[in-house]
């Protein structure tokens, strides 16, 4: 793709978003990067949504995690595509691309928390805070950071649940279908931290700022 190209695919990218906007994803992308990259992947913490059910693919079908990972997003997008529109797919690829380049930027740097391993509650609660804020920030402007936040925001619109229940919703039922491989003690932490990131994420989509007078 030439550089005309590629100005051009950037500008049908972000038109209808202001700087203050692609600000806010920006920031919501590094926030809940750093959380996952610094406790869930290090604490052994499992997800619900699209990467839980991707885990549990790959355990019981063998299959490769990148082909599931991209079968499961793409499905879950087309899903949303039809009933929200373009306006979000637009800023959905916007986001995942900004969620992807800070996870390599993290990756250049040494753990910059201390190892939670041992204190699975505290990582449980501190990894919702950190992808609650995070993802909360990247869905107030319209966006998504994957697959899970599509689903979650098109079950919301179809049945007109809060946002937090479609995310537990979807996480509550790939949980579940993780026992069949993993030990309870660790989907408990899993559901924690799971409740906390979405309740959060619904507050921060639904949050309006007070105004003088």
């Amino acid at each position: 793709m030439h550089a005309k190209q590629w100005k051009a695919f950037a500008r049908k990218l972000t038109e209808g978003l202001t700087l203050r906007g692609m600000a806010w994803i920006l920031l919501g992308a590094a926030i809940c990067t750093f959380g996952i990259h610094n406790i869930h992947q290090r604490t052994g913490i499992t997800e619900g949504g699209v990467i839980g059910m991707m885990l549990l693919l790959e355990h019981w079908l063998k299959a490769s995690p990148s082909l599931l990972t991209t079968v499961l997003d793409l499905s879950c997008y087309l899903l949303a595509y039809r009933y929200l529109g373009w306006r979000f797919i637009r800023t959905s690829v916007l986001s995942t691309l900004c969620v992807s380049m800070f996870y390599k930027v993290w990756e250049q740097f040494p753990p910059m928390l201390p190892d939670l391993s041992g204190r699975p509650l505290a990582a449980a609660l501190l990894g919702g805070v950190f992808v609650g804020i995070g993802v909360g920030l990247i869905v107030r402007q319209g966006g998504s950071s994957g697959g899970d936040d599509a689903l979650a925001l098109t079950i919301s619109r179809v049945t007109k649940w809060r946002l937090s229940r479609a995310y537990m919703f979807t996480d509550f039922v790939v949980l579940g279908l993780s026992l069949s491989y993993l030990p309870a003690g660790r989907i408990v932490f899993s559901l924690i931290t799971v409740t906390l990131s979405s309740w959060l994420i619904d507050r921060v989509q639904a949050w309006r700022p007070c105004r003088a007078g």
